[in-house]
């Protein structure tokens, strides 16, 4: 008999990436998506009819449970939150709603109506803000330093509270930042990658950007959501530390970028403060020693291959709208 998973964040990067995954493992994948959302459907509506979409909201207690109820999932990935940092310092009580309480209130629906589910919480390296150690650990102290990553640190622990004290299977995995060309544009990466693309063909003269020394642990979605679908596996329930391990600077994405397209970076962008992050996170790059030990899961895709898969996305993407 088929498994079955629900996934909330369905429309998002990660969720489309792992519906496919599973679908791909012959899961029933249903998807929670809200009534009223204006979310983009694009990401997966190369999907089709397999899968089943459900309407509930993290803001509505008795809309997950309603949902759990009805789709009986082995599987549940809670993917959904505001995950776009500078918006958490303008709307600090909406990120608290969704990314932190809409999981106590993820995580009270599964253990009154489906309490032998298995359950994926997606934390962040947000967490750490500007962590004492470096590389990070599972053992590193929590020191977010925006509304988001406080929002995180508060649903990672209620996830491990349901876990000591109603054995539920609940996991946390620490994501550290992972793109690919589903990415939305306003992320730092994917304006790298379509601006080289938009170089290349002549539809850009000058790209502004914040720091160029800022430096991010960075990999592919794809290689990301098939380490959340390997930690519900185990026998045992625990937290890991998703990452590539290494670290790069946003002057290394962007000469990988144009690099590939045969440009001189220096000749197109230009330094813009206005740009700077006000709490730049510090040698944010996550260990993955325990992760490969015990799941034997390492990224496999390299930093150069990722860059090098958008932007060649990129480009395919500007130029069939030209057509």
């Amino acid at each position: 008999m088929a498994k079955k998973a629900l996934i909330t964040g369905l429309t998002g990067q990660d969720g489309s990436y792992l519906a496919e995954l599973l679908l791909e493992k012959d899961y029933e994948v249903y998807g929670l998506v809200r009534r009223s959302s204006s979310s983009n459907l694009n990401r997966i509506q190369h999907l089709g009819g397999k899968l089943e979409i459900l309407s509930g909201d993290l803001l509505d207690q008795s809309s997950l449970m309603d949902v759990i109820t009805e789709a009986q999932p082995d599987e549940i990935y809670n993917l959904a939150s505001q995950s776009y940092v500078p918006l958490s310092w303008t709307q600090p009580a909406l990120t608290a709603e969704y990314t932190a309480l809409g999981v106590s209130r993820l995580l009270e629906s599964i253990r009154r109506c489906k309490p032998d589910a298995r359950f994926y919480q997606a934390s962040s390296s947000e967490v750490f803000g500007q962590p004492d150690e470096s590389p990070q650990t599972e053992r590193t102290a929590f020191r977010p330093r925006n509304p988001y990553g406080v929002a995180k640190a508060y649903a990672h622990w209620m996830t491990i509270n349901y876990r000591q004290q109603y054995n539920l299977y609940a996991c946390c995995g620490i994501t550290y930042t992972h793109e690919s060309p589903r990415r939305g544009a306003e992320f730092v990466f994917r304006k790298i990658t379509q601006g080289a693309a938009l170089a290349k063909l002549g539809q850009l003269t000058e790209l502004r950007l914040g720091n160029l020394d800022a430096k991010r642990d960075w990999c592919f979605a794809k290689d990301v959501v098939q380490a959340m679908w390997m930690m519900l596996q185990q026998e045992q329930p625990d937290d890991y530390i998703i990452a590539s391990g290494e670290v790069h600077s946003v002057k290394d994405l962007v000469q990988y970028a144009f690099d590939h397209v045969g440009l001189a970076w220096q000749d197109y962008v230009q330094v813009d403060p206005t740009f700077y992050r006000p709490d730049e996170a510090v040698q944010l790059v996550g260990s993955i020693d325990k992760i490969h030990k015990q799941l034997t899961w390492k990224p496999d895709h390299s930093f150069k291959q990722l860059v090098e898969v958008m932007v060649e996305h990129d480009l395919k993407a500007l130029t069939d709208e030209g057509k």
